[in-house]
């Protein structure tokens, strides 16, 4: 009498299909780690209270991004070292050249004192500005508490204020200057028929 067919695999066809899962596993981690996470286009809206906080900036200065009613704000986190952020910023100084007088404000958020502290100074940041002809306000994140009030997690991240002070996009990743334009104009244009 013959032994009845388990159902089922056979120890070879498991191993074979063991060995194929492995692989799959490790080809998806392989590619999460070599693909540049910050690259993947992330816009998105929202409808939130931009963070009532008074930051220190570059000059000396403070400014509290949530007291900028009647303006656009871009508020932008970013690191010296942030290979995006070191990319996206002349389309941030190319956007505030060329439309700081139709209402919007950017401010370059600096997290030089946060969880994403990598070696940044001071003088590391004003080296930085100067290199790239930054006009825009620089804020200072000394502590990380704006960092993580705005709930930023990969840098850079971009945050669009509309004129009343809700935070209505936010853009994850760099950024061009004409995302910029396009985000910027349908904030000005909402902005406009409320009136």
């Amino acid at each position: 009498m013959s032994k009845p067919q388990q159902a089922g695999l056979r120890p070879r066809e498991r191993w074979y299909a063991l060995i194929g899962v492995v692989l799959a596993i490790g080809l998806i981690g392989l590619v999460w780690v070599l693909t540049d996470r910050t690259e993947l286009p992330s816009v998105g809206e929202v409808s939130r209270p931009t963070p009532d906080m008074v930051l220190a900036t570059l000059d000396g200065g403070e400014i509290n991004v949530s007291q900028q009613q009647g303006k656009v704000v871009l508020v932008n986190f970013w690191g010296t070292w942030c290979e995006p952020c070191i990319r996206e910023t002349p389309a941030l100084q190319e956007a505030y050249a060329r439309y700081r007088d139709e209402g919007l404000l950017i401010v370059g958020v600096n997290v030089t004192g946060s969880e994403f502290k990598q070696g940044n100074t001071l003088e590391d940041v004003q080296a930085f500005a100067d290199e790239f002809g930054v006009e825009y306000p620089i804020a200072l994140d000394v502590e990380g508490e704006a960092s993580q009030a705005f709930r930023v997690l990969p840098l850079p991240t971009s945050f669009f204020i509309d004129t009343q002070g809700t935070i209505r996009f936010v853009r994850v990743g760099e950024i061009n200057a004409d995302e910029i334009a396009v985000l910027f104009d349908a904030l000005r244009q909402e902005s406009a028929a409320r009136r």
